[in-house]
């Protein structure tokens, strides 16, 4: 993943990626980055690697890409495509793939982020959020754009907040492999005033625990 998302937003040292990818290149291994969760915009550009300045060989897409609808892609150059039309032949096909309906979507999805102001006020979003989220339960905040951890004491803090959240109106989660961290992953479409509205909420929520 370019944004380890599930650990909690862990997100790679710059150097590391970019020895990485000499690395890769050196040794003829393919760099493939997951970009399901931090594609389309959600860390404040387009692709996450993008902020790295490297350039995966394989790129694996999903979730937003289909705009509500399932929908996933393996993204590659021409040439490494090629690859698999032999040894075995047609080894990458699918008899339920590229379904007119969600390809539609897809499309239909893709053009309206880039048509809307979207993924250039992900920043200030994302700024509004680390400035907000001061409290004393609070033990960290890590934020990849729009997508956010907010590590809390323990799981059982977690799970409880997440209790008194859902009585208030307010949905949020936790992360697989960091069961300590509130997850925030707001729709890029958000507005600063409804989004402060919930972080407020959240707030008051910790309060309670």
């Amino acid at each position: 993943e370019t944004v380890q998302a599930e650990r909690g937003v862990v997100t790679p040292d710059p150097k590391w990626i970019k020895a990485l990818r000499e690395r890769c290149t050196q040794t003829g291994t393919l760099l493939i980055l997951d970009e399901i969760q931090t594609g389309f915009g959600r860390t404040g550009s387009l692709w996450g690697f993008e902020q790295y300045d490297v350039v995966p060989d394989v790129v694996l897409l999903g979730k937003a890409l289909g705009g509500g609808m399932p929908l996933g892609a393996f993204v590659a150059g021409k040439s490494l495509m090629d690859a698999f039309t032999h040894q075995p032949v047609l080894g990458h096909i699918t008899t339920f793939g590229g379904h007119p309906v969600c390809c539609a979507a897809g499309l239909a999805a893709f053009g309206v982020l880039q048509e809307e102001n979207w993924v250039q006020a992900v920043k200030a979003k994302s700024d509004l959020i680390c400035k907000t989220l001061q409290h004393p339960q609070i033990k960290a905040v890590r934020a990849a754009g729009l997508l956010v951890a907010i590590e809390l004491e323990s799981p059982e803090a977690v799970l409880a907040t997440c209790k008194k959240a859902l009585e208030s109106g307010l949905i949020i989660d936790w992360f697989l492999f960091a069961p300590h961290c509130l997850r925030l992953a707001p729709p890029l479409s958000i507005s600063l005033e409804e989004l402060q509205n919930g972080l407020e909420n959240l707030l008051k929520c910790l309060d309670r625990i």
